[in-house]
């Protein structure tokens, strides 16, 4: 894969007086940051919403609702389930009721932030997932 970044993320875009809702596909960004909560809100947000509930602007628009990421401890028995969180930002699992990986997969683009340091790659999408385990319902 070229060290070009070729994923895009989603945002909403209104268009037109019926508010017709589309998915508008705009190039990645790359973030200076390390911050979990800061890169939620670049990646993140537009699907799963700020607080991270499934209902960022994009939401609407997208075929099957984003998970709701406030309950991942409660549909694992109250632990949060830190490991899958982050093999599934990295790109490296996929959600076994989803027939296909309908996320980005953010580690690709966090990777080629800096692709000769893998393991600063892997302190910011452990960065993510714990701003998502700071996330869960109580």
């Amino acid at each position: 894969m070229s060290k070009t970044v070729t994923l895009f993320f989603l945002s909403l875009a209104v268009a037109g007086a019926a508010a017709a809702q589309e998915i508008k596909r705009v190039p990645i960004q790359p973030l200076a940051s390390y911050s979990g909560e800061a890169m939620f809100a670049e990646y993140c947000a537009a699907c799963h919403g700020a607080a991270g509930q499934g209902n960022g602007p994009a939401s609407a628009a997208l075929k099957k609702r984003p998970a709701d990421l406030t309950q991942l401890s409660r549909k694992n028995g109250g632990a949060f389930p830190e490991v899958r969180v982050f093999r599934y930002i990295k790109g490296l699992d996929e959600v076994e009721s989803h027939n296909k990986r309908d996320m980005p997969s953010w580690g690709e683009v966090i990777r080629s932030m800096q692709p000769n340091q893998p393991a600063v790659a892997d302190m910011r999408i452990m960065n993510v997932e714990r701003f998502v385990e700071s996330l869960q319902a109580q």
